[in-house]
Formats: structure tokens, sequence, C-alpha cells
């Protein structure tokens, strides 16, 4: 089976009762997902992630993203412990995740959202290594950082989601335990160095992933010319993922299958209480 690690299915573009999202899940069953893992955001969906995960047969991680630090209060740190706490028996409560930093977006780049970034980081890699969990990271313009924490505080890994960063940082996540997340943007031919990695890091370092509804591989995605001609933006969902891990494949000269084999072992050795929930889809 495929293991889509990444993906938020409680996200609005999937409609506020989740009837778009439990569908298009079992789509993916349907084409060979067996598991999702859906991470929180923030505090306010900690429970609708969870609540959904236990739904839909899959898996949740319980974080604050970095986007969503401004609006973080000190106190969601705290209610982020209970959570992880009140759930620890939870055998779908897989990672602390989403979590990381992001240096990308211009208002998160100010010296003191940095800082705050960076408050909100450490902390819940203090978390996670206080409830035992793997983490699984946001990484945006932002991989020496971030790796410059895990070094003070490392985690024993996870995922580090949506890489695309060089092959000496690569390097660098492995060498601390982490698996990095290959999705959607591995499918655009103009994306040379990270289909490279794709194509040339060692098969136990992939697991594949969506981000859906975000990160659409390239045969979704419609340029502003197009959507300004009237073609629609495709959905991306888990239901993507064979197609992707199929251009995955291609890059590394594999049968498709070997790579579903290699990535699904990879997620649980990344996420280790996934093997509990794996199953035949």
């Amino acid at each position: 089976m495929w293991i889509d690690t990444h993906c938020h299915l409680d996200a609005p573009e999937f409609g506020a009762d989740h009837a778009l999202a439990l569908s298009l899940r079992e789509r993916a069953t349907a084409l060979g997902v067996g598991l999702c893992v859906i991470p929180a955001v923030e505090r306010a969906n900690f429970d609708t992630v969870r609540q959904l995960a236990h739904r839909s047969g899959d898996a949740y991680a319980l974080g604050i993203h970095p986007l969503y630090v401004p609006r973080a209060l000190d106190a969601d740190l705290d209610a982020l412990d209970a959570a992880l706490t009140a759930h620890r028996d939870d055998p779908r409560l897989v990672a602390v995740g989403e979590i990381g930093l992001d240096f990308f977006v211009p208002a998160l780049c100010t010296p003191g959202m940095r800082e705050r970034q960076a408050l909100f980081y450490r902390a819940q890699l203090r978390l996670a290594r206080q409830h035992g969990l793997p983490v699984i990271v946001h990484v945006r313009r932002s991989a020496d950082q971030l790796l410059r924490h895990l070094r003070e505080l490392p985690t024993g890994g996870g995922i580090a989601h949506a890489f695309n960063g060089s092959a000496q940082q690569a390097g660098a996540f492995l060498g601390l335990g982490f698996k990095l997340g290959f999705g959607g943007a591995s499918t655009f031919e103009p994306a040379r160095q990270l289909r490279r990695l794709a194509a040339e890091l060692p098969l136990s370092a992939l697991v594949l992933e969506t981000d859906a509804p975000d990160i659409p591989p390239q045969w979704l995605y419609a340029t502003a010319a197009e959507r300004a001609a009237g073609r629609a933006q495709g959905v991306n969902s888990p239901a993507e993922l064979p197609r992707i891990g199929a251009v995955v494949a291609e890059l590394r000269g594999l049968p498709t299958e070997a790579l579903m084999t290699a990535t699904t072992a990879n997620a649980l050795a990344a996420l280790p209480r996934l093997a509990a929930l794996a199953r035949p889809a």
C-alpha cells in the first residue's frame, strides 16, 4: 500500500462537514492508499484532526504550524502538552506536527516573528522529546536554522515535510534520523534540483506525501493565465499519491511497486506508531 505522510483533510477547501474529504479519501483507498497522516496546524484544530483520523481510519499529529504562530498564544503550548498527554494512548496519534520555521512569508521574517517562531519551534521540540514522539517539520527557506535547533534538541527523527533544500541539507536531516517528504512539486519538470534529489538520494531517505489540498501535482495545476481563461484548479487529495509515486519511481528508474514498498517502509520507520495502523488498502 501507499502511505500519504502529510495531508490536511480538515482544510476548508474540503468543506466544513468533511464530506468531500471523506469521499476523496475513499477514492484514495480504492487506488491503494492505505494510510494518511493528518497534521494539525493550530490549537483550534487539535480535536478536528483527531476526530477526522478516527472517522477515516487514518493517523494524526498535533502541533502549531509556523504560519499560525502570529495568532498563537503562549497558552496554546500548554494546551498542546495537555492534548498530547490526554491522547498518549491513542494509537492514531503518531507525531508532533506540523511544526517548524517559515522564512518565505515576508510577515514572518521580521526579527520579532523569527524569534517568536523559534520560541514555538523549540518548545514543541521539547514536547516531542517529553512525550517520546517524532516530529513533522515545515521547512521553507529555513533548513539550516531548523537543523541547528534539532541538533540542540534532538527528537530521534521524523519527517522533513515538502523538502526542497540542498543535497548537503538533505544529508544533515538524514543524519539526524529524518526522512524527506516528496510530493507534487517533484512532478514539475522545471524543478530540476528537486527531481535530481528524488532520483539520487538513498531510497531509504524518501517518503511520499500530497500536502493536500496544497502543492498540487503538475497535472492538476492551472497557471494564472489558464485560470483567467476559465480552467479550474484541480483539487489535490491523497488519491493523487499513486500517480506522484509513479513519477518518482520513473525518476529513479524503479518499478512503481518497488518504490511503494520502500516508501511505506520508510514511513513506518519515521513514524513508528504507524506500524500498528498499517493495513492493505
